[in-house]
């Protein structure tokens, strides 16, 4: 049987994520578990690095956030079939993983912790570039972990949708539109709550001498 390609997919080249999410659900719905779980595992490859790296912003614990990405794709396949295609993978996945990670930390009776340490991403974490220059002295290298604990501290502080908008929009680099999508707020709304964080946290990071010293050059 021909391989199903859904409409508007390219012939040549590596497919697009919505290209892969409709062919997996056009698989699905012809009853072809074993292919819709091949094509499948290409997107959870595509994207596991950076939900991990999300998760741990939430859950802090390496084996809670693997377990809340595993839980995240697992919800994710169960309910392809309410894709749309057209629509972004990464941003309807992306909600439905910071929905389960925001419900461990409920369960859990506590409030996220943030900071992560640079071994348990594997590669550098965004955090680690916030605020000063790349560098590869030891003091600078020094001085930006100790502001990405101090802005992680602060951020902590903030109400949990300003921690949101602020850990997608200013850490993982997505659009208003995208963390609109993720959130179910509207736009406007998005921007109310990232300049009320900002604010925040430069009140709250002002007298802190990490953000008061830049790191010292030869």
């Amino acid at each position: 049987m021909a391989a199903i390609r859904p409409p508007g997919s390219a012939a040549v080249g590596a497919p697009v994520d919505v290209d892969l999410a409709a062919a997996v659900k056009a698989h699905l719905a012809a009853d072809e578990g074993v292919a819709a779980r091949e094509l499948y595992g290409e997107l959870v490859r595509r994207h596991q690095r950076k939900a991990t790296r999300i998760a741990l912003y939430y859950l802090r614990e390496s084996a809670e956030a693997d377990e809340a990405v595993q839980d995240a794709f697992v919800k994710a396949y169960t309910h392809l079939r309410d894709f749309e295609y057209g629509r972004s993978f990464e941003v309807w996945f992306t909600r439905i993983l910071v929905n389960s990670c925001l419900d461990r930390v409920k369960a859990r009776g506590r409030r996220a912790r943030w900071m992560i340490a640079a071994d348990d991403l594997g590669d550098a974490s965004p955090l680690e570039r916030v605020a000063v220059p790349r560098d590869s002295t030891p003091e600078a290298l020094a001085l930006r972990r100790e502001r990405g604990e101090r802005l992680m501290g602060a951020i902590e502080r903030l109400p949990e949708r300003q921690r949101t908008v602020v850990l997608l929009s200013q850490i993982e680099g997505a659009t208003t539109r995208e963390v609109s999508e993720v959130t179910g707020l509207r736009e406007t709304t998005i921007r109310v709550h990232l300049f009320r964080a900002l604010r925040r946290l430069r009140l709250l990071l002002a007298d802190d001498p990490a953000f008061g010293r830049a790191p010292a050059r030869d």
